[in-house]
């Protein structure tokens, strides 16, 4: 069993930065695919970045790409999402998810249904 812990949301002005952290727990979790989704009211959950078990390989959203990084440190069982240069349609709760899986295959690590294990989430405002 695997638990995502968020942690790093909140408030920010357009053009701030905030840096989203998860813990997940196991020791498993370098051979874990993991995952950023955000979801915002009346809207369905949307592939945000991801990166592959060994950290090698990362993929981003279009509406995020050149803004936010993704990475891993398997030493300490966490994926970070730095959000740099952030705007008010940013605002979103942001989710952790990990996806057993020991390949990069793009379609598959955006692909929502494909991920076993979710975060409780963490809210992300921007203003402006």
């Amino acid at each position: 069993q695997v638990q995502l812990v968020e942690s790093g949301g909140g408030l920010v002005q357009a053009g701030g930065s905030l840096r989203l952290s998860c813990a997940c727990s196991g020791r498993t979790f370098s051979s874990y695919a993991m995952g950023w989704f955000r979801q915002t009211p009346g809207k369905e959950r949307e592939f945000v970045a991801a990166i592959n078990w060994s950290g090698g390989r990362l993929y981003y959203a279009d509406s995020v790409k050149g803004r936010f990084t993704i990475s891993r440190d398997n030493a300490k069982n966490t994926v970070y999402l730095q959000m740099n240069s952030l705007k008010p349609e940013d605002t979103s709760v942001y989710y952790c998810t990990a996806d057993h899986y020991s390949g990069s295959y793009y379609p598959r690590l955006a692909r929502e249904s494909d991920y076993e294990y979710w975060g409780q989430g963490t809210q992300v405002t921007v203003s402006s």
